[in-house]
């Protein structure tokens, strides 16, 4: 197992760019006019000859300047002025990636000071191992950190944070948000049609979808709908046939898996619901899946994985032609990574965020069983760790998400 450590001298943590929202009333924003120095100051010192790196053609010293860490940038922008034009506004330079093609991962945490329950929201650079951070979300009123689900189309660089619940009267929120990391801002989007609390969220075919959860009075809920990110509307799909609140959720083959989860003591089975969209239909989940299922879920290569919250926190994966779990090759969870953790997966590697917002990257491997010409895959982790600021020592994880930018 291998540590990245990052000294709380240095100071690690940078913002990501300046805050671009206000708040109003309740949940609505407005955005600040865009800081942007005009394009036209470009092309008017390009014609002068000023290049961006002397002895350089301007193609190439643009391909250097975009992979600059972000961290780097205030000191950069001191060079010249096209340079500042360049890095002096983190829109521009995540546009400009974007048109020449560069997508690197970073890690969107959603945390929570665990004593007073304030939401700050972190990110790491997963291609430097740097900390930053970003605009607060545009929340008036005092909610319940965990009440909220979070959902992400990784390669457009968008989240969104559906639900939630104002703590002080366990009162449940339609609120929807959106986060752009290549404009480093949120946006308020259409309200759910029903306001709910620990539901089931996924994205399927860039369609976002929530079902379940609890209403007002905490009274569990059958309803489940679906918004297009483009329009920004919300419609009805069938009910879920149960009422139940939601443990975890995740996306497989297509369909939107939900389980309650286990309950101590273990009186009861715990329930788990099934949905394909292209039918419109839900079905009871599998009994080996939803019992088996005791962690945090992801999807890697096509397969359900879990962080166990029992089992020593081992990786196990799910087997659809038996109905089991398997546990994978390699070492548990390093001990530097305690409950609660929030999990995520990109590629091959698999992102576990515990509390004080330490982070286990575990590197998944397969390979196919020898004797088998149907593809039969084994699987090995190996883990390492990648210490936070000591500044986060009070931040607990509720949700993390991968977005390229």
């Amino acid at each position: 197992m291998q540590r990245v450590r990052l000294s709380s001298q240095q100071a690690p943590v940078h913002k990501l760019g300046d805050s671009q929202i206000t708040l109003s009333p309740k949940f609505r924003l407005a955005a600040f006019q865009s800081s942007l120095l005009n394009p036209s100051m470009e092309s008017e010192l390009s014609l002068r000859g000023e290049p961006l790196i002397p002895g350089l053609p301007d193609d190439v010293a643009l391909d250097c300047l975009l992979r600059l860490p972000v961290e780097s940038h205030a000191a950069c922008k001191a060079v010249c002025k096209r340079w500042h034009l360049l890095l002096g506004s983190k829109e521009r330079f995540f546009t400009r990636r974007k048109e020449v093609g560069f997508k690197d991962p970073w890690l969107i945490v959603f945390a929570f000071h665990k004593c007073t329950g304030k939401i700050k929201w972190q990110v790491l650079d997963l291609t430097h191992f740097s900390w930053h951070s970003i605009p607060a979300m545009p929340c008036k009123d005092k909610v319940c950190p965990l009440g909220f689900r979070c959902v992400s189309i990784p390669h457009e660089g968008t989240l969104f944070v559906c639900g939630g619940m104002v703590s002080d009267v366990d009162c449940p929120l339609d609120l929807v948000l959106k986060y752009e990391m290549q404009k480093n801002r949120w946006t308020v989007m259409n309200q759910m049609i029903t306001a709910r609390s620990f539901f089931a969220s996924g994205v399927i075919d860039g369609m976002i979808y929530v079902a379940g959860g609890n209403s007002t009075d905490l009274f569990e809920l059958n309803e489940a709908e679906v918004m297009d990110p483009v329009t920004g509307s919300w419609h009805p799909i069938a009910n879920m046939g149960t009422n139940m609140a939601s443990y975890d959720a995740a996306v497989l083959n297509g369909k939107l898996l939900v389980t309650e989860g286990w309950l101590w003591p273990f009186y009861v089975s715990p329930r788990g619901q099934v949905y394909d969209p292209r039918t419109n239909n839900w079905e009871s989940m599998a009994v080996g899946l939803r019992e088996g299922w005791t962690g945090s879920s992801v999807v890697v290569y096509g397969h359900l994985f879990v962080v166990a919250e029992l089992e020593r926190m081992k990786l196990k994966v799910y087997k659809t032609d038996t109905d089991s779990w398997d546990p994978i090759e390699g070492p548990p969870l390093p001990e530097q990574i305690c409950k609660p953790f929030a999990v995520s997966a990109c590629d091959c590697r698999i992102y576990v965020v515990g509390r004080n917002l330490h982070v286990a990257v575990g590197h998944i491997s397969r390979l196919n069983q020898k004797g088998t010409c149907n593809k039969k895959w084994t699987f090995s982790v190996r883990w390492h760790v990648v210490d936070a600021p000591q500044s986060f020592s009070d931040l607990t994880p509720s949700s993390s998400q991968v977005l390229f930018a």
